[in-house]
């Protein structure tokens, strides 16, 4: 039970993503006009799909699909790691996965920090992709040397945050005050800071060395860099950026488009030139950008596993170019290949390759009182109990790099051996990220066993 005399970490983080919003949309006006697009997608789509609407409001999707959105920065010390992973526990955020961008050409490893309940991800889906850099990555020892003394002596929180942090640590949450204190507090972190904490020398010699690297040495700390909304039809808002005056990357990431949406597919406009003061010379700095991401259904290992075979058949097929010069044969590519993807929801849940929660359907709570036997298969096909899909809350790193790769140009792709290396995370981290497959199993499972206590009378009271 939460104490009522504190504020509850799921208030605490639609606050904070509320201001987080209104914060980037003054940072970057484009973000305003994409959220607008968004909604405007979003609303078309529902009114033309009344049965898609139930449903979303059956799981409880309808009311978060509105608010939802995630957030991606850049840290570059494992004090700023551990420091980051206690402000998002102020918040009801935790670790969930383990991903090595290395292996993509990007030289930072990763986790999400977000919600991992049912009941918090219903109130709040709030993500934040937060990655830690590799400055082993870099070559140059002299400039290893020089990033690393220029991240330890930067600060990245305000005083009166980690005094917020400590304090609800030790008293095991924040008063209503303390809270709205904390919010303020904790967005001077993630906000953008024109002046640089190098020269454009330095500034250029880290920007040769991998554009990430500049970005997360040369400022005061880990701005924001892009802030997605979901859209219930990411094809459809991929046609009408341009329409709004925005210029979308030629492909979208991941999976292609089916009846039943799996995992994450992401699209976005290019990252802005922005004004920056290097030591009083100005010039400027590429990193925030503009992305939009449609969401499905979490899958299995054994779904996941399949995913990723087609994912790896398809790229070793065609390689998207990022000047979408094969943008139509990467797409028809796509399709062929991902057609070995059972797409309807009885073969995804027959052969165990995607998660469902499970609910009591209408037409037993209408015959409340009554005991019904048999298994879940026999009671789904009588109509007392539907299994709805998960949405997948994770991420993907191929379609994260490729995201970053295409804002941050060809260049960006340098190569890097793959290194993952979970252990030194976690280390720096401060504590182990938690298995993404384990928690959507939690959310199918303790739905079905609360399912069937309610069918076969143990409770009276229907979920």
């Amino acid at each position: 039970m939460t104490d009522p005399k504190f504020a509850h970490p799921d208030t605490i983080r639609a606050r904070f993503s509320a201001a987080m919003s209104y914060m980037y949309r003054n940072e970057v006006p484009a973000y305003g006009t994409l959220m607008s697009l968004v909604s405007d997608v979003n609303q078309r789509v529902l009114d033309a799909n009344p049965i898609l609407a139930e449903d979303m409001r059956w799981t409880g999707q309808l009311a978060r699909v509105s608010e939802e959105r995630h957030g991606a920065i850049r840290v570059g010390t494992a004090e700023e790691l551990a420091t980051i992973r206690r402000l998002f526990a102020v918040m009801g955020m935790h670790p969930v996965g383990y991903y090595d961008l290395t292996e993509a050409g990007v030289p930072v490893h990763s986790t999400a920090f977000r919600p991992i309940g049912a009941e918090a991800l219903r109130r709040n889906p709030f993500r934040v992709f937060t990655s830690l850099l590799r400055l082993d990555l870099i070559a140059d020892e002299d400039l290893r040397a020089e990033a690393a003394r220029l991240l330890e002596s930067r600060k990245i929180f305000t005083d009166r945050c980690l005094i917020l942090i400590e304090r609800s640590e030790k008293q095991g949450g924040l008063t209503e005050e303390e809270a709205a204190d904390f919010v303020n507090e904790a967005l001077e972190t993630f906000r953008w800071h024109a002046d640089a904490l190098v020269d454009r020398a330095l500034y250029q010699r880290l920007h040769d060395a991998h554009r990430l690297i500049a970005d997360v040495v040369s400022f005061r700390g880990p701005h924001i860099n892009h802030l997605t909304p979901r859209t219930l039809d990411i094809d459809a808002v991929q046609k009408m950026m341009p329409e709004r005056g925005i210029s979308p990357k030629a492909v979208i990431e991941g999976p292609p488009r089916r009846k039943c949406p799996i995992l994450l597919r992401q699209t976005s406009f290019k990252a802005l030139e922005e004004a920056v003061n290097f030591a009083g010379e100005q010039g400027h700095h590429t990193a925030r950008f503009g992305e939009i991401e449609a969401r499905g259904q979490a899958l299995t290992p054994k779904g996941k596993a399949l995913y990723d075979r087609l994912l790896t058949e398809t790229r070793n097929r065609v390689q998207p170019k990022a000047d979408g010069s094969n943008a139509a044969e990467y797409v028809a590519t796509l399709n062929e290949v991902f057609a070995a993807f059972p797409d309807d929801l009885e073969s995804i849940r027959s052969q165990q390759l995607g998660y469902f929660e499970y609910s009591v359907t209408e037409k037993a709570q209408n015959l409340s009182g009554k005991v019904f036997a048999g298994d879940p298969d026999t009671l789904m096909a009588a109509g007392y109990l539907r299994a709805d899909p998960i949405v997948y809350e994770d991420f993907l790193p191929v379609s994260a790099a490729g995201i970053f790769q295409s804002n941050l140009g060809d260049e960006a792709a340098q190569e890097f051996e793959a290194s993952p290396n979970q252990t030194r995370f976690q280390e720096a981290l401060g504590a182990p990220v938690q298995d993404e497959f384990q928690l959507y199993q939690d959310i199918q499972d303790s739905s079905l066993a609360r399912c069937l206590k309610v069918l076969q009378g143990h409770e009276r009271e229907i979920a």
